[in-house]
C-alpha cells in the first residue's frame, strides 16, 4: 500500500485518507516531484542537496529546520512530504539574493550569530513575520520567535536584528557596515582592538553557507551507527552479529575484537571503552557494544535491530550516595572515587567560633545538558596513499580527536588528520569523542568514507552532562560583616566515566571561597562515579554550582547582620593585591568592587520601584592553571593579496576567529578585508589547546599578536628583499610564501604548591549581575556588570554576557535533565530551554580596572564567567519576592516552575 496521509474530515464527521504515489510541490520556484514516505528536512537535505535548513532536534521544537510553506514557518523534520502536496516550499537558499544578504547583514550587524546554526531557520520565521508585520513590536518580535531556540545569544541581539532588518526592508536604514569582518564586502580600514568588529564568518552563516559536518557528502560515502546498551549497568554475555551481517547494503559490523588499537580512551583518564566487550559490564545507556556501517541510513538501523545481544542486568549505582556505600559494587577498577581533592587555609574552625553570625546550608543542583544545537557528527576517510586517515569533526579541539583516533587505529599521531568544520556550539559539551573514533574506525575498517550523526534523542544519550552536585557549607562573619571563615563538602556525581570530572571539581573547591577578602577556608570535593550518564566540562566549570551556594550563605549573613546586600558584598569585595580565599593574590586589574558600584544605581532604582531585585558575585579563572602546561599558539602565513591566521583553537560560536583576526589587524595595521582565519586542522594550523577555561582570547589572542610582531621585525629587519611595495593595498606582499610564528606559555603553580599565595591561574575574571522581577515575579530585566580586562570587541563580549546569562537563567529556573534509575527521561523539547519570550532585557555594563600590559592586550575572558552570578541572584530575587530560602536547582515555586511543569515546546 502506497504511504497515506490520515486527517479528519469535518464535511462527513468521519476520518478520511488520502494515498499518494508521489508528491508534487513548488520548491524554491521549481516544480518538483518526490516519493512520499519521508520528511521533508530529509528530502531537502538528502535528495534536493539544500543544507540551511538543520537537523537538530528531530521533535519540531528547536526551529533549525523552518522553511517557509505558502509564506508561514513550518518545522520540516517533523512535516511529512505528503503535507506539502500542491504546496510552495522555500528555504534560506531560495530567498532572492539581495533580499537574503539584507537578513544576513542585519543579523551580523546586530551580532546575532554567533554558532549560526539556528541562524537559517532564525531568518526564515523573521521573513515570515515581516511580511505580515513590516514594524512588529519588540513582543511582537519575540513571540514570532517563540518556536527557534538559540543556546548562544540569549535572544536579545536577534530581536535587535529583526528591527533592523525590518527597518531596512522599509528603507528606514542603510545597509552599509561600520565595521565589517568579512573580506566579501570590501576594505574599510584598518581595524583596532575595541572596535565592535563584525564577525568574520557572520554572513556566511547567516546566508546558510557555512557547511557543519552533516552537510558534507562525498561519493562512495557509508553510514554509520552504534547499538547501546538500554541498561545502565549490565554484563554483556553474548553479541551475535550474523543476521546484521548477512542483510543488504551492510558493508561491516565491527565489535570490540575489531579495534586495532588500544580500546579504552578518555581526556584525562583512560576509562572510556570505545566499544564494550563480552564478558564486560556496561556502565550507562550510552554504552556502545557494536557499530554498523551500511550504504544507507535506513539499512544501518536495520542493521542494528539484527543484533542479538544477551544481558545479565545489575542493579545500577544511581547516586554518591549509594557508591560510597559500604559494600557497593566498584564501577571502576581504581573504585568508584574518581577524585578527592582539598583546600585547607588558615584555622576556619577558630574563625567560625568567633564569628558573631553563622549560616549553614545544603545546596543541591542537578544535571543538565549542553543542549547544542548541533548534534555531533564526524565524516572519516579510509587511509589514503601516505596512510593518512582524514577525519572532519566539529569538536573543541583537532588534536584531542587526533590522539583518539590514533589511538583506536593503534596507528601513529601523524597519520591521523583531524580537521575541523563549522562547529553548532559546544559549551563543553564537544571535548569528548562521540562519534569521531567511531566514523575513524568504521572507515578504516570498510575502507570508504563513513558519516556518522547523532540523532537528538542519541546525542542527548551519550554526552556528559553538567556535574549535579550536592554542596555543604558554613560561613561566618563578625558583627560589622566582615566574612571570616568558610568549611565546605561537595560531593559531584561524575557519572560513568571520568572525563573532565576532576578538574571540574577543583574548579569548584579552589571558587567555593567567593571573590571575597579573607583567609580561614576548608574545602573539600569529591567525584564519585556511578551508571548516570559521564558529567564533564560545561560552561563556568564547576563554578556556577558553587557561586549558587556562596552567593545564597553571603544573603543569608548580610541578612543576619542587617546590612544591604549589595553593602554587605562591597564590604567583603577582594581589592588588588589582596589575596582571595584560595591564596592567590588578586591583580592589579581587579574591579570586583567596581562592577558591585557599577550595579548600584539599578539596585536602587529596583528598591524604590517597590520591586524584588537579587544579586550575586562571581570569579573565574582564565586559563587551565595550577602548574599544567598551558600554552597558546598562532602562525600567520602571508599570500601576495593577505595574510592567513593559522590556529588549531576552535571557535565554536564564541568568537575566537573574528579575536584573532582582530589581534592581527590591530598589530599589522589591516583591514579585515587583508585576513583570513583558516578552521583548525592538525595538518595545518598549531596546536592550542582546547577552547575550554575562557583561555583562548588570552593566550591564543596573545600568540596571534607575538606572530604579528615576528612579522613586523622581519619587516624592519630587512627580510623582505627590498623596499615594502604595497600589491592591491596588501602592505606585505613582499613576505609572500613566508610563515611567522607565535607561542606563549601561561605559567602557573600546581594545586599542592607550598608557597603562601600561589599563582593558582594567569587571571581571573569577576562580574556582578543583578536580576529584578515585576510584580508577578516574572524576570523583569538583568543587569550585568563585568570586569574582564581590555574588551578586544564590545558588540562581541555584550554577545557572550547575554548568551551567558540566558542559560544562567534557565539553569536557574527551568532546565534539569531527569533520570530513572540511571536512565534519561527527557525530550529536548522538555529540557527546561528558555525561549526568545521568555528571556528579558539584559543589559551589559563593561568596566575596566588598571588594565595591565601583559598577555592578550590584558583580556581575561568572558565566556565562563557570564554564566556564574546570575543563578544565585535569580534565586537572591525570588527570596526578595516572597521570604522563601531556595537551595535547589531549577527554583521551586516560580511562575516558571509551572511552565517546566508542561514543555519547552512552542
Amino acid at each position: 500500500m502506497p504511504p497515506s496521509l490520515r486527517f479528519w474530515d469535518s464535511r462527513f464527521g468521519r476520518a478520511s485518507v488520502i494515498l499518494f504515489a508521489m508528491v508534487y510541490f513548488t520548491l524554491n520556484g521549481r516544480a518538483v516531484s518526490a516519493e512520499p514516505g519521508q520528511s521533508l528536512l530529509i528530502y531537502l537535505r538528502g535528495v534536493a542537496c539544500l543544507s540551511a535548513a538543520k537537523n537538530a532536534c528531530g521533535e519540531g521544537v528547536c526551529g533549525a529546520c523552518t522553511v517557509l510553506r505558502d509564506g508561514r514557518p513550518i518545522r520540516s523534520c517533523v512535516t511529512p512530504l505528503e503535507r506539502v502536496d500542491g504546496a510552495h516550499i522555500v528555504t534560506l537558499e531560495g530567498l532572492p539574493a539581495d533580499e537574503r544578504n539584507l537578513y544576513a547583514r542585519a543579523f551580523a550587524e546586530a551580532g546575532a550569530v554567533q554558532c549560526g546554526f539556528c541562524t537559517p531557520g532564525m531568518i526564515l520565521a523573521t521573513k515570515a513575520l515581516l511580511d505580515v508585520r513590516p514594524d512588529p513590536t519588540e513582543a511582537e518580535i519575540a513571540r514570532a520567535l517563540k518556536g527557534n531556540l538559540c543556546r548562544c545569544t540569549g535572544y536579545r541581539k536577534i530581536i535587535a536584528a529583526v528591527r533592523l532588518a525590518a527597518a531596512r526592508r522599509r528603507g528606514e536604514a542603510a545597509c552599509d557596515f561600520a565595521k565589517n569582518g568579512d573580506a566579501e564586502n570590501g576594505d574599510v580600514g584598518s581595524t583596532r582592538i575595541g572596535d565592535a568588529l563584525v564577525r568574520v564568518d557572520a554572513i556566511l552563516k547567516a546566508e546558510g553557507r557555512a557547511r557543519y559536518v552533516d552537510d558534507l557528502s562525498v561519493p562512495g560515502m557509508l553510514y554509520g551507527a552504534a547499538l547501546r546498551s538500554p541498561h545502565p549497568r549490565a554484563r554483556i554475555l553474548s553479541i551475535d552479529t550474523s543476521a546484521a551481517r548477512a542483510l543488504p547494503g551492510v558493508v561491516v559490523v565491527a565489535r570490540a575484537e575489531d579495534i586495532p588499537g588500544r580500546r579504552y580512551i578518555g581526556k584525562l583518564v583512560a576509562d572510556w571503552p570505545t566499544l564494550v566487550a563480552v564478558g564486560e559490564e556496561t556502565r550507562y545507556v550510552g554504552d556502545a557494544l557494536a557499530l554498523v556501517a551500511a550504504e544507507s541510513p535506513e539499512s544501518a538501523r536495520a542493521a542494528l535491530s539484527a543484533i542479538r545481544v544477551a544481558y545479565e542486568p545489575l542493579p545500577p549505582l544511581s547516586s554518591p550516595k549509594a557508591s560510597l556505600a559500604e559494600g557497593a559494587p566498584c564501577l571502576h577498577p581504581e573504585g568508584n572515587v574518581l577524585s578527592r581533592l582539598r583546600l585547607r587555609r588558615g584555622d576556619p574552625d577558630a574563625a567560625l567560633a568567633r564569628a558573631a553570625h553563622r549560616v549553614a546550608l545544603r545546596v543541591a543542583t542537578p544535571f543538565t545538558d549542553h543542549a547544542f544545537l548541533e548534534p555531533e557528527a564526524a565524516l572519516a576517510f579510509p587511509p589514503d596513499a601516505e596512510g593518512v586517515v582524514c577525519v572532519h569533526t566539529g569538536e573543541q579541539n583537532v588534536y584531542d580527536g587526533q590522539r583518539y583516533v590514533a589511538e583506536t587505529l593503534g596507528i601513529p599521531l601523524e597519520k591521523v588528520r583531524v580537521r575541523s568544520e563549522y562547529i553548532g556550539g559546544g559549551f563543553g559539551g564537544k571535548e569528548d569523542q562521540t562519534v569521531q573514533h567511531h566514523a575513524a574506525l568504521l572507515a578504516f575498517l570498510a575502507r570508504r568514507p563513513v558519516k556518522c550523526v547523532f540523532s537528538r534523542a542519541e546525542s542527548m544519550l551519550v554526552h556528559v552532562k553538567r556535574h549535579a552536585m550536592e554542596i555543604e557549607l558554613e560561613a561566618g562573619c563578625d558583627e560589622s560583616g566582615r566574612l571570616l571563615a568558610l568549611r565546605g563538602r561537595i560531593v559531584a556525581d561524575t557519572g560513568a566515566y571520568a572525563s573532565l570530572g576532576s578538574p571540574v571539581v577543583h574548579r569548584a573547591v579552589t571558587h567555593l571561597g567567593g571573590p571575597y577578602a579573607y583567609s580561614d577556608i576548608d574545602v573539600e570535593g569529591l567525584a564519585v562515579y556511578t551508571n548516570n550518564p559521564p558529567a564533564g566540562a560545561f560552561r563556568g566549570f564547576g563554578v556556577p554550582q558553587a557561586a549558587f551556594a556562596l552567593e545564597l550563605a553571603v544573603d543569608e549573613l548580610a541578612s543576619k547582620v542587617g546590612l544591604d546586600p549589595l553593602e554587605f558584598r562591597l564590604r567583603n569585595s577582594v581589592r588588588p593585591g589582596e589575596p582571595l580565599p584560595n591564596g592567590q593574590r588578586a591583580g592589579p586589574e581587579t574591579a570586583l568592587r567596581e562592577c558591585l558600584l557599577a550595579l548600584k544605581p539599578s539596585w536602587e532604582a529596583a528598591k524604590a520601584a517597590g520591586r524584588a531585585a537579587g544579586i550575586a558575585c562571581g570569579f573565574k579563572n582564565t586559563g587551565i592553571g595550577v602548574g599544567h602546561r598551558d600554552i597558546g599558539r598562532c602562525a600567520l602565513r602571508v599570500f601576495e593579496d593577505h595574510v592567513e591566521v593559522l590556529s588549531g583553537a576552535a571557535c565554536i560560536g564564541q568568537g575566537l576567529a573574528t579575536v584573532l583576526a582582530q589581534v592581527v589587524c590591530d598589530t599589522l595595521g589591516l583591514s579585515p578585508s587583508f585576513v583570513s582565519v583558516l578552521r583548525p586542522d592538525t595538518a595545518l594550523t598549531p596546536n592550542s589547546g582546547t577552547t575550554t577555561a575562557s583561555r583562548q582570547t588570552l593566550l591564543s589572542g596573545e600568540a596571534a599578536r607575538r606572530a604579528a610582531c615576528a612579522l613586523l621585525a622581519a619587516v624592519r629587519g630587512g627580510d623582505t628583499g627590498g623596499a615594502i611595495k604595497p600589491v592591491r593595498g596588501f602592505p606585505y606582499a613582499a613576505l609572500a610564501g613566508r610563515t611567522f610564528e607565535g607561542e606563549y606559555f601561561a605559567e602557573t603553580d600546581p594545586f599542592d604548591s607550598d608557597k603562601a599565595n600561589p599563582v593558582r591561574h594567569i587571571a581571573y575574571s569577576y562580574a556582578a549581575h543583578l536580576v529584578e522581577l515585576d510584580e508577578e515575579g516574572r524576570l523583569a530585566r538583568v543587569v550585568a556588570a563585568h570586569d574582564s580586562g581590555l574588551v578586544v570587541n564590545p558588540l562581541a563580549f555584550e554577545g557572550q554576557v547575554e548568551g551567558g546569562v540566558a542559560m544562567a537563567l534557565g539553569f536557574a529556573l527551568t532546565e534539569d535533565f531527569p533520570l530513572a534509575d540511571c536512565v534519561p527521561t527527557a525530550r529536548f523539547g522538555n529540557l527546561g530551554l528558555l525561549r526568545a519570550d521568555e528571556v528579558p532585557p539584559i543589559e551589559t555594563i563593561i568596566v575596566r580596572g588598571e588594565v595591565p600590559s601583559g598577555a592578550g592586550y590584558g583580556a581575561k575572558g568572558v565566556g565562563e564567567i557570564s554564566a556564574i552570578p546570575t543563578t544565585a541572584a535569580c534565586a537572591n530575587a525570588y527570596r526578595a519576592f516572597d521570604g522563601r530560602l531556595r537551595t535547589s536547582l531549577p527554583l521551586e515555586g516560580t511562575p516558571y516552575a509551572r511552565r517546566r511543569a508542561g514543555s519547552s515546546s512552542p
